[in-house]
């Protein structure tokens, strides 16, 4: 490609509305340019990288097994409300009616769409395994799109659904994609986790993250400095402690104090003069409409997503004003455990906790020498917190360390979430009706080059791992208008397209600085600068983008050192 035919609109001012790294980047690099909230096009430089990353994508995915399909974006109300989403999903789920009044969505994954197509197609145990994938557009209807491609509302998805007998045959099939989405990410250039994480509104009993670490990244993520645990912040364990007493010590008196206007633990431990450890605080929730009380130690927070999954309910919120008073009788800020008619469930972080304070059910007072079992009871104890720094790993009892990342892939054991609610069975070798595994595996496409964008970037520009550059090696003429550098780029540019390396000849009559500084804001791997020294010598110098380090050498030993940097790169 030459540069004077490229659309490549770069830039040097910072995007006002720009807030990470990667968007800056992209923009300035023109790589995309916004149409609306949370929606871009790709330009020319920026859809290369795209076509790079898919390319690799069907490479793992075909040598896994998989088999690539293309399904509608479009989908019919009826299957969502088969499979139970279309009320739960959220309001992420883009609905609309077409000219016949007959409700639809967009895509924003392809669960039902597959279900559909393969309960239809497949009916005995010989037609299984298999395992479909597609790279297509998805539209999730976020409601504070942010970040430029890496939060956006229309995104490009690799998304593959599996079909097995059985479990044993769902879990070959989530091995299969698991170490194809490591091949994937290594591949281009990146330093990942792979995490156990929350299954979400996709469902199903087991899943992990791929998560890219770096600084601005969205999520944070556990570790374990020993063993290999590695977990999201919802989804990260806390060990039941070793120790269980309910409540340690002698029981004082339960004893009503008056805290005029104090609702937060901040200002009870101020007015009190206690500790937030020594406060249970406790909130009440919706669970499918049911009231329900948690309570957590009071320097802890409660994980919604994990009392959620315990609980086992669709729907999840906290409490309104007049749900808290008739469950209390007293308003926000004054809840306590005792007197209560509803399920109590406690975080572990109250095993061993006596004479504490908590809420009075009375507006203005608190209790203070409360205590679990005496004055009133738990139905069940559970791990209902978020992970902290002083946890120890749930495994090994290893030190955790915490880092932020960019979730770029995600895998899932459906189980038969989606099969039994839509009826998608087989014939085993009995002739017996069985339900089908299933397991599904997504890549957001833009959110992998942004994240590669996060972790290769310096302050010219971006740093792209060979394998995903839009161009392996741009060609620098400092001065296109004499006849002998233009010939010496000329051949070279014709010899490196021969060898198939992907060249960019920036053939633009402008000053060499302006292109130098063009070359690292793109991030192109190998610069080689063709100039006066050129003519004298016949030497060549090549620049590489990521270390900065230049060498010097003929033309012809240049390209065999092209070749074999490209190749070590792939």
């Amino acid at each position: 490609m030459r540069y004077s035919q490229l659309f490549l609109p770069t830039g040097r001012e910072i995007p006002s509305d720009a807030e990470v790294v990667s968007h800056q980047l992209m923009i300035r690099a023109g790589m995309i340019r916004k149409l609306t909230s949370g929606v871009y096009s790709y330009l020319p430089l920026g859809y290369r990288v795209i076509q790079k990353v898919e390319n690799i994508i069907r490479e793992e995915m075909n040598r896994a097994g998989a088999q690539e399909v293309y399904m509608p974006m479009v989908q019919p109300r009826e299957l969502w409300e088969e499979s139970g989403r279309w009320q739960h999903y959220g309001k992420e789920l883009l609905r609309f009616r077409d000219r016949h009044e007959r409700d639809c969505c967009l895509g924003p994954t392809h669960e039902e769409v597959i279900t559909d197509l393969v309960r239809n197609e497949i009916r005995t145990y010989r037609q299984l395994p298999k395992n479909f994938y597609q790279i297509q557009t998805k539209f999730r209807d976020e409601i504070r799109p942010r970040f430029g491609v890496m939060r956006c509302r229309e995104f490009g998805m690799k998304d593959a659904y599996s079909f097995d007998m059985n479990e044993a045959g769902v879990d070959e099939s989530y091995r299969k994609m698991y170490d194809a989405y490591t091949r994937i990410f290594e591949r281009c250039g990146l330093t990942f986790r792979a995490v156990e994480a929350d299954t979400g509104s996709i469902g199903g009993s087991f899943s992990h993250e791929f998560m890219v670490i770096a600084d601005t990244g969205e999520d944070a993520l556990v570790f374990c400095t020993l063993c290999e645990y590695a977990a999201n912040l919802e989804k990260a364990e806390i060990a039941r402690p070793e120790k269980e007493d309910t409540s340690q010590g002698e029981h004082l008196p339960v004893e009503a104090v008056h805290t005029p206007g104090m609702k937060s633990i901040d200002e009870v431990c101020g007015f009190l003069n206690m500790k937030p450890e020594d406060i249970v605080k406790m909130i009440i929730y919706s669970a499918d409409g049911v009231p329900v009380a948690v309570l957590v130690r009071g320097d802890v927070e409660i994980n919604e997503v994990k009392v959620k999954n315990f609980l086992g309910c669709d729907l999840l919120e906290k409490a309104d004003e007049e749900m808290i008073y008739r469950v209390t009788e007293a308003p926000r800020g004054y809840a306590g455990a005792v007197g209560i008619n509803v399920k109590i469930i406690a975080d572990y972080s109250l095993l061993g906790m006596s004479n504490f304070v908590t809420g009075a059910n009375r507006e203005d007072y608190h209790l203070i020498n409360v205590n679990v079992g005496r004055d009133f009871a738990v139905e069940t104890y559970a791990d209902l917190r978020f992970v902290r720094d002083t946890d120890c790993c749930p495994r090994c009892k290893g030190a955790l360390k915490f880092a932020r990342g960019i979730e770029v892939g995600h895998v899932f054991k459906l189980g038969t979430k989606y099969s039994k609610t839509m009826k998608a069975t087989y014939l085993d070798r009995n002739g017996q009706e069985r339900f089908m595994e299933m397991g599904c595996y997504g890549i957001g496409i833009g959110r992998t080059v942004a994240a590669a964008i996060e972790q290769h970037y310096d302050e010219n520009g971006i740093v792209w791992p060979v394998a995903i550059a839009p161009f392996q090696v741009i060609i620098t003429p400092v001065n296109v208008n004499d006849h002998r550098i233009a010939e010496i780029s000329e051949t070279l540019y014709a010899s490196l397209l021969h060898r198939g390396v992907d060249t960019l000849l920036d053939d633009r009559d402008e000053r060499a600085g302006v292109k130098f500084k063009d070359a690292d804001l793109i991030g192109i791997p190998l610069r080689v600068t063709v100039g006066q020294k050129s003519l004298v010598n016949g030497v060549l110098e090549v620049k590489m983008r990521k270390t900065g380090e230049v060498r010097k050498m003929p033309q012809e030993e240049l390209e065999h050192m092209i070749v074999s940097f490209i190749h070590e790169g792939m």
